[in-house]
């Protein structure tokens, strides 16, 4: 049974109080899926509040946006305990690129969940290193369900691994789009690390010519 099908066996009401991640590398379609949620969830009549990190200002400085342009109105937080504040009331709350936040987004989400929120986060779960992304990892082990999508590989066209980082910059928070990171399989993003070693070593560094 898809999972689609599951969900219209069940009922959007049958899934309150509850949290739900969505994760896994860029253009994966990971806002997608939430912003599909979401929406699902209005048309069932439910109460739905939307957050995201203020910091994230690519397509909109307010919406929820996703790499195929598809939006929802969100409200964007610095402070996370907003988001317990702000969803008094609400049935549904939705938490879009959560690997921005720090740890404390657990705690939050656990207590909503505990309150019969249905809480849905969606956020990378690695880095551009391959490391685990701020709280993703934590919320991925208390979540009732956790969905990993995949992009494609844009060398090799198999199943997408991680995000690799195309311009040289070692801050961990960079906001990008196809021209900082291309989406890599597992074997495609060993080389390409690899291939950036080289350069770093012969001073070229993040040599673009060669991705």
């Amino acid at each position: 049974m898809t999972e689609n099908m599951i969900e219209n066996a069940i009922g959007e009401n049958r899934l309150q109080g509850r949290l739900e991640v969505i994760c896994g590398s860029m253009f994966s379609g990971k806002t997608e899926e939430l912003i599909r949620r979401l929406k699902r969830a209005r048309i069932a009549k439910q109460r739905v509040m939307i957050f995201k990190p203020k910091v994230d200002t690519r397509y909109s400085e307010i919406n929820v946006v996703s790499h195929d342009h598809n939006s929802i109105p969100s409200q964007p937080v610095t402070d996370i305990q907003v988001i317990l504040t702000q969803s008094v009331n609400y049935d549904v709350v939705g938490i879009d690129e959560a690997q921005f936040f720090d740890l404390g987004l657990v705690d939050v989400c656990n207590r909503l969940a505990y309150h019969g929120v249905r809480v849905i986060v969606a956020g990378l779960d690695m880095d551009f290193k391959g490391v685990p992304f701020g709280p993703m990892p934590n919320l991925c082990a208390i979540a009732d369900e956790v969905t990993k999508v995949h992009a494609i590989c844009v060398k090799c066209g198999a199943l997408a691994y991680a995000s690799h980082r195309l311009v040289y910059n070692e801050a961990r928070v960079m906001l990008g789009e196809k021209t900082e990171y291309e989406p890599l399989c597992r074997e495609c993003y060993k080389k390409a690390v690899e291939e950036d070693q080289r350069n770093a070593r012969s001073g070229n560094l993040f040599d673009t010519n060669n991705h």
